[in-house]
């Protein structure tokens, strides 16, 4: 088993550890000189790194995606956990145990597709199950839909992480569809199932995840839209007013226009999809910003996705330790304005008429 990950590392140690490149970019000195800025990660977590010296040497000998083998010292920088590499090489992929690397859901695939099968044989609405039967006797598509990330990076971003955040979705639509009794459960279940279905070609996620050309061409909601479109066009019978309906919840998940909705929703259930979507990807963006931060403060750094820093309530009410504030944002020096030359004086009788005209218009 690989040790140590990058949720064991300790400030001001030097290790000796194995990791997947994420990203990798060489960048210069004011010297002149190259250094490496890196992203390694494992199934725990992410870590920034940086390789200051004799970084000519390895440079071009690894890539992003490649496993290396690196030692260095673990530290704090303004807050957050950064990995300084003394010596990097890279390491072939049968001297490590894939599963050590890549984030998983917290429950098996194979489980939870299983749940998945169980809540579309249940829906009543014979068209409905019809098609999400039909979407997942695909064996490539079922395959994706079990290994896919929700995310890229902000939320359920592991191996399987789509189908978790589904599941999470469906219970969700059950929960409040018990207090909204108007609400259409069939109707809003497919909409949970199929609203990021266009995630298992939007992203890559052989090894690190990153955005297919697909996916930063078109995006997941035309993609998503296209392949369920594709998928009901072998439904001749299908009503043609529920299908828009369905086509309209995939167009509107996200909301409203600045977040990369086409069309923002325009009935019950599409509203709340949206709302019930957006509230299990931030409650999971805020757990694991709190799972992931190393650091014995009460407050996270700034989590980017959330647009705040978050308090670790548990550390927070553990009166072992002493309150500490909310980090400070640094603050930005603010533009010099140049300095201009003063401009020549006008002649004094133009100047004069020039008052006396801004004068009168007072």
């Amino acid at each position: 088993m690989k040790s140590p990950y990058v949720g064991d590392l300790v400030p001001n140690e030097i290790v000796t550890a194995q990791f997947l490149v994420i990203s990798k970019e060489i960048r210069q000195k004011k010297t002149g000189e190259p250094y490496l800025s890196l992203q390694f990660s494992d199934r725990t977590g992410e870590i920034e790194a940086k390789m200051w010296d004799n970084v000519a040497e390895v440079m071009d000998s690894f890539d992003r995606d490649d496993f290396v083998r690196v030692k260095g010292l673990a530290q704090l920088y303004q807050n957050r956990s950064q990995f300084t590499v003394h010596r990097l090489r890279r390491i072939e992929e049968h001297e490590v145990e894939l599963a050590d690397y890549f984030p998983c859901a917290s429950r098996d695939p194979e489980e939870m597709f299983a749940e998945l099968q169980g809540i579309i044989e249940n829906l009543q609405n014979d068209h409905l199950r019809a098609l999400l039967r039909a979407v997942f006797s695909d064996a490539q598509l079922a395959a994706q839909y079990k290994t896919a990330p929700a995310a890229k990076s902000i939320h359920h971003a592991c191996r399987g992480g789509l189908l978790e955040h589904v599941l999470s979705l469906c219970h969700l639509c059950r929960l409040t569809a018990s207090h909204y009794k108007h609400i259409d459960i069939d109707l809003l279940l497919t909409g949970a199932i199929l609203h990021d279905i266009g995630k298992v070609e939007e992203l890559q996620y052989t090894r690190s995840f990153s955005y297919s050309a697909p996916g930063q061409l078109l995006g997941h909601i035309v993609i998503g839209l296209r392949m369920v479109d594709a998928k009901l066009d072998t439904f001749p019978d299908f009503p043609p007013k529920l299908r828009m309906l369905i086509e309209h919840m995939i167009l509107s998940h996200h909301g409203i226009l600045e977040y990369g909705s086409p069309k923002v929703p325009l009935f019950l259930e599409a509203l709340l999809l949206h709302h019930l979507d957006n509230l299990d990807s931030k409650m999971e963006s805020m757990r694991v910003a709190i799972a992931r931060d190393a650091t014995d403060n009460d407050f996270t750094g700034w989590i980017a996705p959330l647009e705040r820093v978050v308090l670790k309530k548990d550390h927070f009410l553990n009166e072992q330790h002493a309150p500490t504030s909310a980090p400070v944002p640094v603050p930005v020096e603010p533009m010099q304005t140049p300095v201009r030359e003063p401009r020549p004086a006008m002649p004094t009788l133009f100047g004069e008429k020039l008052q006396a005209v801004l004068g009168e218009r007072k």
